[in-house]
């Protein structure tokens, strides 16, 4: 059996899986002041009277690093950056504790000019001064040679809890996003750290010992001990979540929407025959642009608990949710309590809605029944209208899927799948309101969790060969290794697949039902006078996010 938990804005959905589907699905209330008690919790009811010996594994996904993020809620840092000649590293400063050095490796991976000791112990002192337990540093060129970097992190040695370097990072040769990725992975890394060791403290105190594993933006997951190096990788889990529980209702051939519409957001994406497009470069999170592979996803700050109000005439939807519905005993009006009021939902004080929407009626001139649905009705047409420009968006750049590029691909999106706790009221009047098929996902109130647990385990490895200087490098990995000159492309390929098996394995994931992919393959000759002297290659591999082997099936019993 299998344990999913999505750790949403206004709920955690739980559910326990097994051959048969779906055995157990439980919704506990998320108190944002207490993760760990929401978590806790959920975790709780879902495991009683369930022999633990059969619990294989439980996959998370959480908003919790997101929420940091967005919020602004980030604990300092020290950054370390070197850029070299023409290069001005101010200019992607990220946070307060943000220090350049000379020193500077050039594209080949040659050493131009080293770094200072003398002012590397001077920044270490600073930041020790100012309090700062963890630090990044990043040099321009490192995932060519990363021997400044490492020679940098020897110095600072002991004397912070935590270092992360660029080029384990990120193997991408884009220095601007890696500075921000590898800050962003420093930032969170606290918060990740002691939010998972206290919830495995915990299913170790009560005896469920349970290998926890973690969704990534991608669709995949990693292991916990693994996600402890990488926790920016766990941003956009929660979306990541809702495309993964929706992938075996998308149409076989063809482009959907998926909508998951929860209490504080609704969090959107596409699938092209049922395949989950992805951000190519990397998610721009915070005002930060990242190298964090992520699904191509976009959220709005409306849902079913956003707060309702009139201003200049005007009905406002969000972004802000105060609370639940006033018909749950919450303080301000919401589209809930106007499904409530319209009697498509059942639950619900129908006299403590109607209480909050008198004002919004009053102000718009209207019956309460009627400011009702001209809230409904805004709802709808907003998310629509937001599900109209994510595609207008993404047909302005080229077409990515998780496999490969869509070259010239125009995304045309004849079906909306909704899951989300209120799929089903939202559904017939998007259909009523727009050129698409509507559909709910079956499950639609865990089907996120349920997208976190069949995730499979994905990872991803860059590798450069430099055949002139006979030198082969994967930075992520920390591998280096000697080629000679007629070490080639073919030769390269397999290397890197040979890498990408030992990685994958490494996180958790099953050697034998591996689907690994080459999606970036590039060589260039580097010629001096009139000759040939060497060949420049590069190789990305990964393993295709998808479901896990042996769970296919148990999507199709989910009705």
């Amino acid at each position: 059996m299998i344990i999913g938990l999505d750790v949403g804005g206004t709920h955690a959905d739980v559910v326990l899986l097994g051959n048969e589907g779906v055995i157990n699905e439980i919704k506990v209330p998320t108190d944002p002041t207490d993760l760990f008690d929401t978590v806790l919790t959920a975790l709780e009811k879902i495991t009683a009277d369930i022999d633990p010996a059969k619990i294989i594994r439980m996959v998370m996904s959480t908003t919790l690093t997101t929420n940091a993020i967005i919020q602004k809620k980030l604990p300092q840092v020290g950054m370390i950056v070197s850029g070299g000649p023409g290069v001005d590293p101010h200019f992607y400063r990220t946070n307060d504790h943000f220090e350049c050095l000379s020193g500077s490796i050039d594209h080949r991976g040659r050493e131009v000019e080293p770094v200072q000791a003398a002012a590397i112990d001077r920044i270490r002192e600073k930041f020790i001064a100012a309090g700062i337990r963890h630090v990044g540093v990043v040099t321009k060129f490192s995932v060519r040679n990363a021997a400044q970097e490492m020679a940098i992190a020897r110095q600072l040695e002991g004397h912070f809890e935590k270092v992360f370097l660029g080029h384990r990072i990120s193997g991408n040769l884009s220095f601007p996003r890696r500075i921000a990725t590898t800050y962003l992975n420093a930032a969170v890394y606290p918060i990740h750290r002691e939010f998972f060791e206290a919830v495995n403290n915990s299913l170790t105190r009560k005896g469920l010992k349970v290998p926890i594993r973690i969704l990534k933006a991608d669709g995949g997951n990693m292991n916990f001990e693994a996600s402890i190096d990488y926790p920016a990788q766990t941003t956009l889990s929660g979306p990541a979540a809702s495309v993964m529980g929706s992938i075996a209702f998308g149409p076989e051939k063809g482009d959907a929407l998926v909508m998951d519409i929860g209490g504080t957001t609704t969090d959107m994406a596409i699938l092209v025959d049922q395949v989950p497009l992805l951000a190519p470069q990397g998610i721009e999170l915070g005002g930060f642009k990242t190298l964090i592979r992520s699904l191509e996803t976009h959220s709005i700050g409306i849902g079913g608990d956003s707060a309702v109000r009139v201003e200049n005439s005007r009905i406002q939807v969000g972004p802000h949710r105060n609370g639940p519905a006033m018909a749950h005993g919450g303080p301000s009006p919401t589209p809930t309590d106007a499904l409530v009021l319209l009697g498509k939902a059942r639950k619900g004080s129908r006299e403590l809605a109607a209480r909050g929407f008198a004002p919004i009626a009053e102000q718009l001139g209207v019956t309460i029944e009627d400011a009702a649905f001209q809230v409904f009705d805004h709802t709808c047409r907003q998310i629509l209208k937001a599900a109209e420009e994510m595609v207008e968006r993404i047909n302005r750049q080229p077409v990515y899927t998780i496999h490969e590029m869509q070259d010239g691909y125009q995304v045309r999106p004849t079906t909306i799948l909704v899951l989300g706790g209120p799929a089903p009221l939202f559904a017939e009047h998007l259909e009523t309101l727009s050129h698409y098929k509507v559909g709910v996902v079956p499950r639609w109130t865990v089907a996120n969790a349920i997208g976190a647990a069949l995730a499979r385990t994905t990872c991803e490895v860059n590798l450069y060969a430099d055949t002139e200087q006979q030198i082969a490098t994967a930075p992520e990995e920390n591998f280096t290794t000697r080629v000679d000159r007629s070490f080639d492309q073919a030769q390269a390929r397999q290397m890197a697949l040979d890498l990408l098996q030992k990685k994958a394995v490494a996180r958790g994931a099953n050697p034998a039902h591996l689907e690994m992919e080459v999606t970036e393959e590039l060589q260039f000759n580097m010629v001096r006078g009139f000759h040939t002297t060497g060949r420049n290659i590069r190789i990305r591999a990964q393993v295709q996010p998808g479901l896990i082997y042996g769970y296919d099936p148990v999507a199709g019993r989910l009705m």
